[in-house]
C-alpha cells in the first residue's frame, strides 16, 4: 500500500476539483443534501464556501503544502453530514435520479474512508520545508 502514498493526494485533488468546481458553477446540485438543521438562509453560501475550501485543498495537495492534508481532513469532516443527510433522505424523492437510490446515498459514506486516509497521509507527502 505504500505505493499509493504519493498518488492518492493527487486522486483526492481530482476528486476535490471535480467537486469544487461543481459547488461553484451548479450549487443546486447540494441544495437538497443541506442538512436540515442548518438554517436555509445559510445553504448557498455553506455551499460556495465548501466548493472554494475544496478547491484550496487540490490546489495545495498538487503543490504538496504542508497545510493541505490536515485542510483536507477538516473539509471532508464538515461535509459528512451532507452525504449522511443524502443517505437518509434516499429514497424519499428529494434527490433526481440516481442520488435518490439508496445504494448511491448509502454507498457513499464509506467512500469517505479512503479519501480520509489519503488526506491523513497528505500531511507527512509534502515538499520542502521551504514551501508551505
Amino acid at each position: 500500500m505504500d505505493f499509493m502514498r504519493p498518488v492518492s493526494p493527487r486522486m483526492l485533488a481530482a476528486v476535490f476539483i471535480l467537486s469544487g468546481t461543481t459547488h461553484l458553477v451548479r450549487p443546486q446540485v447540494f441544495d437538497a443534501l443541506m442538512p436540515r438543521v442548518l438554517p436555509k438562509g445559510s445553504h448557498r453560501g455553506l455551499i460556495y464556501a465548501s466548493g472554494a475550501a475544496e478547491l484550496a485543498c487540490a490546489f495545495g495537495l498538487l503543490l504538496q503544502r504542508r497545510w493541505a492534508g490536515s485542510l483536507s481532513v477538516l473539509v471532508l469532516a464538515a461535509v459528512w453530514p451532507a452525504n449522511l443527510q443524502m443517505a437518509l433522505d434516499a429514497g424519499t424523492g428529494r434527490h433526481p435520479g440516481l442520488a435518490d437510490s439508496g445504494i448511491v446515498a448509502w454507498g457513499r459514506l464509506p467512500l469517505q474512508i479512503p479519501m480520509l486516509q489519503a488526506a491523513w497521509r497528505a500531511r507527512s507527502v509534502s515538499a520542502s520545508p521551504m514551501q508551505g
